[in-house]
């Protein structure tokens, strides 16, 4: 059985890149019905891999309608303002100047409709800088992630974009404690989340250890990444070449590893310890180093799973949804899109077998549906199209670049 709670729910959508377009993604798994607002330029991922849409446009926009509007434009701005009129929530990540420049504040969508949720996902809330900008690098930057993060000393950002998609996530609670609540106040539907708060949020655990570790010692103290603080915990390879993950946070976990691998460590009352281990820090890396590298993967995984212990293979890309766990019913979504066929994981948490998706739209591929839909004459939605306030889909449009052969 599909569980859809937010069907009838009807949400619109102004998103870029990443964060609000992950945000409503998610009401969309939910049920809700998601129009994709963009400007004739079209959203940013629509041309990032060989001039044609990205795996951001098929992972996180499937399932939904796409509109293209100039808001630029009197007309645009019209059919903007009918779309709020029937929707229950309007998402958005502009930056606060375009966001006023072309009327989709709360103060413009509530002037419209009263009763609107509006979210605006921007770089930082209240404050001095609410109106600069931010990217998910620069929040890993300023919210100390990145220092924690080097490679050759170098502070460097993260692989996947987590501080725009956790604004995601952290919007689509706030939207739904709005739903709940019947009564909830216009300040309570005004919701803005900052990816930099986003970022403090997450990073409050290690701001408290290390408030917590300078006061009890006397000195600034910082919170190590656990495969720092805790040996053996960590990355390690096989003598086929894999990386194996362990997880030894505990002097139970070290006990369990050392008889698991048969290392000479075993019982050794010197390490039995974790504050021992950590002062003999090299010394335990080279020993767990050494045992995990006189293995195979599929022997070391053997032992580590008879023990009980904590493990994975450091998974190349390519191979993550091969394996059985992933290819449980309903963790992964059929997509297809332009003769291409896609498996997307499922949204979290979601019961039962995954329906196939509706592809990601063109852009602009609903627009004149939508446009009857909103109560326009086909000779008036004809005049729009012809002004340039709204566009239809045009054939070819963010075509990917073929491939040349360089043989």
């Amino acid at each position: 059985m599909t569980y859809k709670p937010l069907s009838g729910k009807r949400v619109i959508e102004l998103g870029t890149m990443i964060a609000a377009p992950f945000a409503t993604h998610i009401l969309s798994q939910l049920g809700a019905k998601v129009i994709k607002v963009e400007p004739p330029s079209g959203d940013t991922t629509r041309a990032l891999v060989r001039g044609g849409p990205s795996g951001t446009i098929v992972a996180y926009s499937h399932s939904k309608q796409a509109i293209c509007l100039d808001l630029t434009t009197d007309g645009g701005k019209d059919i903007f303002r009918k779309l709020v009129a029937s929707a229950d929530v309007v998402i958005h990540n502009l930056a606060p100047s375009a966001a006023r420049k072309l009327a989709v504040t709360a103060d413009d969508c509530m002037a419209v409709n009263p009763g609107i949720v509006h979210v605006h996902i921007k770089g930082y809330t209240y404050g001095p800088q609410a109106d600069d900008l931010m990217t998910n690098p620069i929040a890993e930057a300023a919210t100390g992630a990145m220092d924690d993060h080097r490679v050759d000393g170098r502070p460097m950002r993260f692989g996947p974009s987590y501080h725009d998609q956790f604004a995601g996530t952290y919007a689509v609670i706030r939207v739904l404690a709005a739903m709940l609540d019947p009564n909830a106040s216009e300040e309570v539907r005004r919701i803005e989340i900052g990816l930099y708060e986003t970022g403090l949020h997450l990073a409050a655990r290690d701001l408290a250890g290390m408030q917590l570790k300078t006061q009890l010692l006397g000195r600034l103290e910082k919170e190590g990444g656990g495969e720092f603080s805790m040996p053996g915990y960590g990355s390690y390879l096989t003598s086929d070449g894999r990386w194996l993950y362990l997880l030894v946070l505990t002097d139970a976990h070290w006990a369990k590893l050392t008889k698991a691998l048969a290392m000479p460590e075993d019982g050794a009352p010197e390490f039995a310890r974790l504050r021992d281990r950590k002062k003999a820090r090299d010394v335990v890396e080279e020993a767990v180093r050494d045992a995990v590298s006189r293995l195979t993967f599929a022997e070391a995984e053997a032992r580590l799973k008879a023990a009980g212990l904590g493990h994975n293979e450091v998974m190349p890309l390519e191979r993550v949804l091969e394996i059985p766990q992933a290819r449980e019913p309903g963790k992964l979504r059929d997509v297809d899109f332009r003769g291409l066929h896609f498996e997307v994981p499922e949204f979290a948490g979601t019961p039962g077998a995954a329906t196939p998706a509706s592809p990601p739209p063109e852009l602009g591929e609903h627009t004149e549906a939508l446009l009857a839909e909103l109560g326009y004459s086909a000779a008036e939605a004809e005049a729009l199209l012809a002004s340039g306030a709204a566009r239809g889909h045009h054939e070819g449009d963010f075509a990917w670049a073929p491939v040349r052969d360089k043989n």
